[in-house]
């Protein structure tokens, strides 16, 4: 676990993320920043962090979109026959 840096918020609800946090986590001037509300805390995560882990959640289902789309087709072709 890191420790805690200290963060003051701004006007407008602005914070400014701490030079050593933005350095190891490589962000840039522009870096898009997702934030979640964990409880009373407030998460910050890079959105190739949120990419990240989305994918790796994902990782094991293997669907095939024009598969999906054509049976959607074939079906739709079927009920269109039955009527």
């Amino acid at each position: 676990m890191s420790v805690p840096y200290p963060v003051r918020l701004g006007p407008q609800g602005r914070i400014v993320v701490p030079a050593e946090i933005r350095h190891r986590l490589g962000l840039v001037e522009g870096a898009e920043l997702a934030a979640t509300i964990d409880g009373d805390r407030v998460i910050l995560e890079s959105r190739e962090a949120v990419l990240r882990r989305a994918r790796g959640r994902f990782r094991h289902v293997q669907v095939s979109l024009a598969d999906e789309l054509a049976a959607d087709r074939r079906r739709l072709a079927r009920d269109e026959d039955a009527e």
